[in-house]
């Protein structure tokens, strides 16, 4: 199943002269000072609509405005310009114009215009524009429709080229395909995590990853129920007790030079359904739980574009994927359970699955010679209390690692907010009976679980990037539908092929 489309930009680098785009998108930086050139073209070829709309303030270049005018040639072979407002805050110039692309192409969906393009201009390095443009086309005109009939417009595939004041004889095509990868990859995991539990389960996700993954060139396993429990991976095994459905650990490796030192490990937390189980939680909101595997789904997008792309360095992710279910089998509070590494931990809040399930892939993936890890997870309700839905939590150590992975974030347009892990939150997860408990009260929550999930690192270099807030969207936002948002798969990626020194 699957009527969603994912626009793709062409290799196709045409002048504002020769292009023949239904729709212009022009990224607007700031005032009529700093667009003079442009904006005045503009107004020439459009008979004074543009030059009459920016002197009476309708068009202020606000954040995300738009202003619409029909072109009459005179050095613009476009029929149609969308002049795209942005601020600063919308954070670097690549980034204001992934924003604009994706705004322009939301824009495209809605008339029903088959092709557009970008207007890029040397506000920034020429590679990391168009990867930037790219990405906000493919984000912007991606529509998920796969589960209802098709509407009107909805199934229509954008077609987009970039386009260019004057001749660009720079070869692009490098960056087109990376710009693309990551698109692609990102629209992946919102599909994923769009997907309704009747459908993606802990199988389902698994087998479907697995085509993905080696169509991308990866290698890939699929532990089973009976491998799962032959590594004695007893918190997995506890959170999945109350399914019908079997858990899965799927493994995925990129591995360009075998004799690298330095070993990337990505883990994405799979739960398919939250039901919280035993601890079962509140029937309002509930159908949101299936979007608890965003984190699984993020590391999937990402080691897929991670791959596509070619990223120096050896990358290992794995997502163990299970439902939480309440059952007769379930696992219950006050129940003890046995983590791959010997730490018992007494299960105090059954809906505090999401730490448990990572702390045994985390375990896996140092087995498997990660020397720096990464989990990405909807965790915690606490961070979204903190954060909203603004940026994402980061925790980890040392300091030197967190900020290589906030630094990714902040190259990429994704927001990251550092968060504490002192002494105190690990104290509070000390259990009278097991090693530790696996929460630690209502008081700083987001802490206490980051603080769980420390135990499990082994001391190696760590990030917890806790998504709980930044995962899915109730609304439509300037870059996007509504539903879920790919949030960390750009992050990831960055993180992987940047030139810093592993």
């Amino acid at each position: 199943m699957s009527n969603s489309q994912y626009p793709v930009v062409s290799s196709i680098m045409s002048t504002a002269e020769s292009t023949t785009v239904k729709l212009l998108i022009v990224p607007v930086f700031g005032s009529k000072d700093r667009e003079e050139e442009v904006i005045e073209s503009l107004d020439s070829s459009s008979g004074g609509v543009i030059g009459r709309a920016w002197h009476s303030g309708e068009f202020k270049s606000k954040r995300h405005q738009t202003l619409q005018a029909e072109l009459h040639g005179k050095g613009w072979g476009a029929q149609r310009v969308a002049l795209i407002g942005t601020e600063e805050r919308d954070g670097s110039i690549p980034d204001r114009v992934r924003i604009a692309g994706a705004v322009g192409a939301r824009l495209a969906r809605k008339l029903n215009i088959p092709s557009i393009g970008v207007l890029c201009r040397g506000e920034a390095g020429n590679s990391e524009l168009v990867k930037a443009a790219v990405q906000g086309v493919g984000s912007g005109g991606f529509t998920d429709s796969r589960y209802r009939k098709s509407q009107e417009n909805e199934n229509q595939a954008i077609s987009c080229e970039l386009v260019w004041s004057q001749q660009c004889h720079e070869d692009l095509t490098e960056s087109i395909r990376h710009g693309n990868a990551i698109a692609r990859s990102v629209n992946v995991a919102r599909e994923f995590a769009n997907d309704p539990a009747n459908i993606l389960t802990p199988t389902a996700f698994s087998e479907r990853a697995v085509t993905l993954c080696e169509q991308s060139g990866l290698r890939t396993e699929v532990l089973d129920g009976t491998a799962i429990r032959n590594l004695n991976m007893g918190l997995l095994l506890g959170v999945a007790r109350g399914s019908e459905e079997s858990p899965r650990l799927l493994v995925m490796r990129y591995e360009p030079d075998e004799s690298s030192e330095q070993i990337l490990g990505l883990v994405g937390k799979g739960v398919t359904f939250d039901s919280g189980g035993i601890s079962i939680k509140p029937a309002g909101g509930m159908e949101r739980m299936k979007s608890d595997m965003a984190g699984g789904a993020a590391v999937i997008g990402a080691m897929c574009a991670i791959a596509e792309i070619g990223a120096p360095i050896r990358v290992v992710g794995l997502v163990p994927m299970t439902e939480n279910m309440p059952s007769g089998l379930a696992t219950r509070p006050g129940d003890i359970l046995t983590a791959a590494d010997g730490t018992t931990v007494e299960v105090i809040n059954t809906d505090a699955e999401g730490r448990l399930i990572l702390a045994d892939a985390l375990w896996y993936a140092q087995k498997l010679g990660a020397t720096h890890l990464v989990d990405i997870a909807t965790l915690t309700g606490a961070c979204v209390v903190a954060l909203g839905k603004v940026a994402s939590g980061v925790f980890g150590e040392p300091p030197e690692w967190v900020q290589s992975v906030t630094g990714a974030a902040e190259r990429t347009g994704e927001r990251l907010w550092n968060l504490p892990l002192y002494p105190e939150y690990r104290e509070q997860l000390e259990s009278e009976l097991a090693d530790l408990k696996n929460v630690g009260g209502r008081e700083g929550g987001a802490c206490t679980a980051a603080a769980f999930l420390q135990t499990f690192t082994g001391g190696k270099p760590w990030a917890h990037l806790d998504i709980a807030g930044t995962a899915w969207t109730e609304t439509a936002r300037a870059d996007g539908d509504a539903g879920a948002t790919g949030v960390m798969v750009r992050t990831m990626v960055e993180l992987a092929v940047s030139d810093r020194d592993w």
